[in-house]
């Protein structure tokens, strides 16, 4: 023991002689001013991280109406005080007592920070996920349960918070599945509230996936089966990001108001909740082919190369819209003459109608990123077409390279005037 820090291993003696001490995770995975952590029986907690860089814990349901504290806002009193603040009724509780002015009183818990790993002082064992649920959402993907099974509390049941849910789920599949179901209860009026949420800084993925980097990726020119297997991996894994990318824009930015102080129109969540339904739509076709051809989605490598256009803009809508929806997507559409051709002159026919499929939706995806960033650029009294042409700039390494699907480009309302200009030159 003469190697540990003094201090250390009388902490951790101490954790030891208390059993009641869980173990929550490493401080790096807990950046977001608040998380949920859930319990088996119920009792959950939120743990708070201030500016200060210091950890607190209390249970996560307002004593007043059962509101998710979750999602409340942290508020400085000054003199080192600060309070969570319920977003249903504006009760607030000490982060240090659980006192609210309002004469209520929460449980708080406390936390330690011991070599980079955050303990909290609780009889119940703690998890980031709820395992309720994900139990529940198992045997519902099996067919075993049905819908009404998986249900959250009222106050859960949001668009954000199935959002945040889908990815925080590493299975595609079961990613696949929880998109279709949200998107038809969206469509149902089932679920009305759009909610808020604070979506991981990366998406769940399998542990078995072998992850490289984008320029070591071998896709294949479509010559052989294995060449077209690699094409459609290639797809099927761009489709799973595409998937996340959606719910992201609407976890992520579900809180924004214009400088005109409006929030988004529901509209707007409407729309990501189809393209996220596209994208789980094209996942699935494109898994069904590759099994259909004697592989399995894993069976090559994968990069996450699409991500970092996410993590780049996730301070800002319009960048977002901009790179993923009206730069990534439209790339999408130039790139699909020469697959699809690939794909026929192998005689491929249900590749190629799988292929279609994709072209025209993703025609629509465009579509939508270009209708809400000019909306955005409209109510803001920007400039679209340069405001466009400056966050490209700024958040996309590089020109834009021809050949460009013109027709398709047009048909989605993203005319040359658009990408043109951010061609190289001619030298």
């Amino acid at each position: 023991m003469d190697h540990f820090e003094e201090d250390l291993v009388a902490a951790l003696r101490e954790i030891v002689k208390d059993g009641n001490w869980q173990c929550v995770g490493k401080k790096c995975d807990f950046d977001s001013p608040c998380t949920k952590l859930y319990s088996e029986d119920g009792e959950h907690i939120v743990l708070v991280h201030t500016e200060d860089d210091r950890f607190w814990a209390m249970d996560s349901s307002c004593p007043h109406e059962g509101g998710p504290l979750d999602l409340g806002d942290i508020e400085d009193l000054g003199d080192g005080k600060r309070v969570l603040v319920c977003p249903w009724h504006h009760f607030d509780f000490c982060l240090e007592t659980g006192a609210s002015s309002m004469g209520l009183q929460n449980q708080v818990y406390e936390v330690r920070l011991v070599q980079d790993m955050i303990y909290i002082n609780t009889q119940n064992e703690l998890s980031l996920n709820d395992v309720k649920y994900i139990n529940k959402r198992s045997l519902f993907v099996s067919g075993k349960l049905s819908a009404d099974d998986v249900e959250p509390s009222p106050s859960e049941d949001t668009m954000c918070f199935w959002a945040t849910k889908i990815l925080c789920t590493p299975d595609p599949k079961e990613k696949v599945a929880m998109t279709l179901e949200v998107q038809e209860r969206w469509n149902s009026g089932e679920i009305t509230e759009v909610g808020q949420a604070t979506p991981p800084v990366q998406p769940s993925r399998k542990e078995n996936l072998t992850v490289l980097q984008p320029g070591k990726i071998k896709r294949g020119k479509g010559g052989t089966q294995a060449s077209r297997i690699a094409l459609l991996h290639s797809l099927a894994n761009i489709e799973q990001w595409a998937i996340d990318l959606s719910w992201d824009v609407i976890a992520r930015f579900s809180s924004v108001r214009l400088d005109t102080g409006e929030p988004l129109p529901h509209q707007f969540f409407s729309d990501f909740v189809k393209v996220a339904g596209d994208e789980a739509k094209h996942y699935h076709l494109l898994e069904t082919r590759i099994t259909e051809l004697d592989s399995f989605f894993g069976a090559l490598p994968v990069h996450n190369g699409l991500w970092q256009s996410a993590t780049d803009t996730s301070h800002d809508l319009l960048a977002r819209l901009a790179i993923v929806h009206m730069v990534h997507e439209a790339r999408g559409l130039d790139v699909h003459p020469q697959t699809l051709s690939r794909f026929a002159a192998q005689g491929d026919c249900s590749s190629v109608e799988v292929l279609e499929v994709i072209y025209r939706d993703d025609i629509t995806h465009v579509a939508a990123g270009l209708r809400w960033f000019t909306y955005i650029c409209s109510q803001e009294e920007q400039d679209c077409l340069s405001t466009f042409h400056d966050l490209v700039k700024q958040h996309f390494k590089g020109y834009l390279k021809p050949p460009f699907s013109t027709e398709g480009r047009k048909t989605a309302g993203m005319t040359e005037e658009w990408y043109v200009p951010l061609v190289k030159p001619p030298s």
